[in-house]
């Protein structure tokens, strides 16, 4: 912490409008992998966290280009940095996972593209006190906390919010598209049926492991005329997950918003007052399905199989959002959609027939149809590689265009009574059952 200075309320509130929406025309592109580890030879076998530390040096001495992190229940993250363009990012991102791949190799261990841990119970290896105090903060709100620190993976793209202005660039309008398109990627890139070695009979368990979580941590406004506004009420009223504190753990407050922690100053509900430092944190804390850090980070989408498989999810998305005619046509097929917001999103009930159904949902296959069209002809203006658009073709033909996503393929393993295999293995039994 490097500041003891109390932040106020009103402080509190303009700091939060001002960093979590930066201003600008959309330029840059990022994306966020984050990779289950599995032992290579045996996928059934739990990975240790001296084994993964031991991996975790030696990766550490690689010279990439992204960062890399390691989540609580082993998973590893690799940040790739703002790239001037689609291609830049997916050819940044693909020299570093070769790099880490070889690495992993040498330890016998590999990335598995799954939105959840199809096998394993959640077991967290981290022990900071970061992650004990989320243990204990989720312990108290919902039974998923666990599966979400530990078993969970996803592809996050990460785009420029936009102009202050007004039109397709403007930050409102890419705020509420980015919401609008979220239960199209969650139904076409669903790819976690499993847990526990069982199908859950949910597509994406991994989205409806966040539907369920905690609301007020993972549902912002997503239609409101100013989100920065919004935005700024959103976080102050969000519940606060931990106070950190030098030495020892840290405070677990029940049912205490960063509004109140303010207002009470430290003097009942809390050790001490919050600083701007604490409210930087805090914002970290929050796990909406479009999340405003400066850029957009979008985090409804799963991890994908395959070494390339997430290519495809970040060059249909930046299609969608940065090119105007594809956000257009985006905001066409999304029209018939029922929109309705009972809920905020990820809780309503389009978001949870897209975790259940996938692309077999009728409206949500015709309306993925016409995004990836229109994706796929934005992609040359964008300036994306002739790699780029080959993947997102294979994927439409072998996916969109036959109402399937991914977590169609891993149940087709099951239904279809095959044997375990490395790639089948954590899919089914120890007796080859479902």
């Amino acid at each position: 912490m490097t500041s003891d200075r109390p932040i106020s309320e009103t402080e509190a509130a303009a700091r939060a409008h001002g960093i979590c929406f930066k201003n600008g025309p959309p330029r840059s592109t990022g994306v966020e992998l984050e990779w289950l580890v599995h032992d290579d030879l045996d996928p059934l076998r739990a990975v240790g966290q001296a084994r993964l530390r031991a991996a975790l040096t030696d990766l550490r001495r690689l010279p990439l280009h992204s960062a890399l992190t390691q989540e609580p229940g082993g998973q590893l993250e690799l940040s790739s940095p703002p790239a001037d363009s689609l291609t830049e990012c997916v050819e940044t991102m693909t020299e570093d996972l070769a790099a880490v791949r070889e690495e992993l190799r040498r330890h016998h261990l590999r990335l598995v593209g799954y939105g959840h841990e199809p096998w394993r119970r959640p077991r967290r290896l981290l022990r900071l006190p970061r992650y004990t105090a989320m243990e204990e903060y989720f312990d108290r709100a919902s039974p998923v906390g666990r599966s979400m620190m530990c078993n969970t993976a996803s592809v996050q793209v990460c785009l420029d919010a936009g102009t202050a202005g007004p039109g397709p660039d403007g930050y409102a309008a890419r705020w509420r598209l980015a919401h609008l398109i979220g239960p199209v990627l969650v139904a076409s890139f669903a790819n976690s049926p499993f847990s526990r070695g069982r199908p859950t009979g949910i597509r994406c368990t991994r989205q409806a492991v966040w539907a369920a979580l905690d609301p007020p941590r993972t549902m912002a406004p997503a239609d409101a005329a100013d989100p920065r506004d919004a935005w700024a009420a959103y976080a102050l009223d969000a519940p606060v997950l931990c106070i950190r504190q030098d030495g020892g753990s840290w405070a677990v407050p029940e049912k205490l918003s960063f509004r109140d922690w303010i207002r009470d100053g430290g003097r009942l509900r809390a050790p001490r007052p919050p600083t701007p430092d604490d409210l930087d944190y805090h914002l970290t804390t929050l796990f909406p399905p479009v999340r405003p850090h400066g850029h957009l980070e979008l985090r409804m989408i799963d991890a994908q199989p395959g070494e390339d498989g997430w290519i495809v999810p970040l060059a249909v998305t930046a299609a969608l959002l940065d090119d105007p005619l594809a956000a257009a046509a985006a905001h066409r097929a999304v029209g018939a959609l029922d929109l309705r917001p009972y809920e905020r999103a990820p809780g309503n009930p389009l978001w949870r027939r897209a975790a259940r159904h996938g692309l077999t949902d009728p409206a949500l296959h015709s309306a993925a149809e016409e995004c990836f069209a229109a994706a796929r002809e934005a992609l040359p203006r964008l300036g994306a590689s002739a790699a780029i658009r080959t993947a997102v073709d294979a994927f439409t033909e072998r996916y969109v265009a036959r109402g399937r996503c991914p977590a169609d393929d891993l149940l087709d393993h099951v239904t279809q009574g095959q044997r375990p295999t490395a790639r089948t293995a954590p899919l089914i039994g120890k007796d080859g059952r479902s």
